[in-house]
């Protein structure tokens, strides 16, 4: 379940980075490749900070397999796609809860201190829209009032609590998920934002 999530939450970044680019009116290569960015960036800059090279989507080719595929589905469908945002959304923030798992564990895997674990969680979920948004002309989405990067910073802190339990993994996984998916979409049902901040 969590690879298959792992998957799905691939492609719906890669799905979204391709919808992001067709509304600004880029061509088929820069819609690629902006999906493609959505997809990796989180993975890739992780992987770069904690020199795991190459990087991995370079060595294994399902990812690259599932982005193409999010791409064309995308290109097909995409006047259908606006009738499709809810489910992206929704597996947007499955993908949000899963990525920041995998950061948080290949931050624990080589010996690092929980803190920096869960900037590298934050940053496997959220790098790839920050990547996205900067390259079609926008202010990224973790830097303005929508909660996006805090519910990660919140999840990982959930994470490390409970693993001082002894739980069993696949129970932690599932309620760190729960936890990040669940406020992410109460966040945006009760449109919870973080006080923006100016210079009056």
């Amino acid at each position: 379940m969590f690879h298959l999530l792992d998957i799905i939450g691939t492609m719906a970044f890669a799905m979204s980075g391709a919808l992001t680019a067709m509304n600004k009116k880029l061509d088929p290569f820069g819609v690629f490749i902006i999906a493609f960015v959505t997809a990796v960036g989180g993975g890739t800059l992780r992987d770069v900070m904690i020199g795991r090279t190459p990087v991995g989507w370079m060595l294994d080719l399902k990812y690259v397999y599932v982005i193409i595929f999010g791409f064309v589905l995308t290109l097909v469908f995409r006047k259908k796609m606006d009738k499709l945002r809810t489910s992206l959304f929704l597996f947007d923030t499955i993908g949000l809860g899963v990525f920041t798992l995998i950061g948080l564990e290949k931050g624990i895997s080589i010996g690092l201190h929980p803190v920096i674990c869960i900037a590298i969680g934050t940053m496997t979920a959220c790098f790839g829209g920050v990547t996205r948004d900067i390259l079609c002309n926008e202010i990224p989405v973790i830097f303005r009032k929508e909660i996006y990067a805090t519910i990660c910073i919140l999840g990982g802190i959930v994470f490390f609590i409970l693993k001082k339990f002894h739980l069993d993994n696949d129970i932690l996984y599932l309620t760190t998920s729960l936890v990040i998916i669940s406020v992410r979409l109460m966040a945006v049902k009760f449109k919870w934002y973080l006080p923006a901040l100016g210079n009056k």
